[in-house]
């Protein structure tokens, strides 16, 4: 990136102390450096942040997030971002950690079969949202997609816990804008799961310096939505 310190010092200052500092730091919104930079990169993927993406995925290293969660969040990504936004951000992966002495491919993480990914995705998405979801898949044939792809290709790989991908596709669906409707149905089931709604906002509050206010207040109302229902 840039040396904004020397071209747009006043900006850098200002910019540099609310991200690094003062949302790092806000008591009671603090999160473990691992949570905390997962989030981040999710985040940055969903707002298209490649820049700052490739400066922030070394940061993420060093914090302790292996090469196998990054390359589970990029992965995860494509099915809620498509595959026309997220394949530069695998490129840049692949980049860093070649730089780093990474060798790559990293070891499978594939926990399903083609025979048993429906199975296993409508079953993981029962986990998460309910018993109604071992029978939504049967509605059409998208529903039959999300089960079998992003649920039973994805969501049932290891390399990251249940918990970790649900907040994650949470920072998704913020980062990008306009899926209101998917973002409370998730923040629902990251409180399925555990990440209550404190958690939630905490990952709001270190995500928001990535993608700014308004995007961070919808996330916002719709933890508080999920919260009330």
């Amino acid at each position: 990136m840039m040396n904004y310190r020397e071209t747009d010092p006043e900006f850098s200052q200002r910019m540099e102390h609310f991200a690094f500092e003062e949302v790092v730091n806000e008591e009671g919104q603090q999160l473990d450096e691992v949570t905390r930079h997962l989030a981040i990169l999710a985040t940055l993927l969903g707002c298209q942040g490649k820049e700052v993406f490739r400066w922030e995925l070394p940061q993420a290293l060093d914090a302790g997030v292996s090469p196998v969660m990054v390359k589970e969040v990029v992965y995860q990504a494509v099915d809620y971002l498509g595959m026309g936004r997220v394949l530069p951000f695998l490129d840049i992966t692949n980049e860093v950690l070649q730089e780093r002495g990474v060798s790559l491919p990293l070891e499978g993480q594939a926990t399903t079969t083609m025979e048993n990914r429906l199975e296993k995705g409508y079953q993981t998405q029962a986990e998460i949202f309910g018993d109604q979801m071992l029978e939504a898949w049967k509605q059409n044939h998208i529903n039959r997609w999300l089960a079998d792809n992003c649920f039973g290709d994805y969501y049932t790989r290891t390399g990251l816990e249940l918990k970790q991908r649900e907040m994650i596709t949470f920072c998704f669906l913020a980062a990008q804008g306009g899926c209101e409707p998917q973002l409370t149905g998730h923040a629902k089931g990251n409180m399925n799961l555990g990440n209550d709604k404190a958690f939630l906002l905490k990952v709001v509050s270190q995500c928001l310096p990535y993608i700014g206010y308004p995007r961070s207040l919808n996330a916002v109302s719709c933890i508080n939505k999920a919260a009330e229902g």
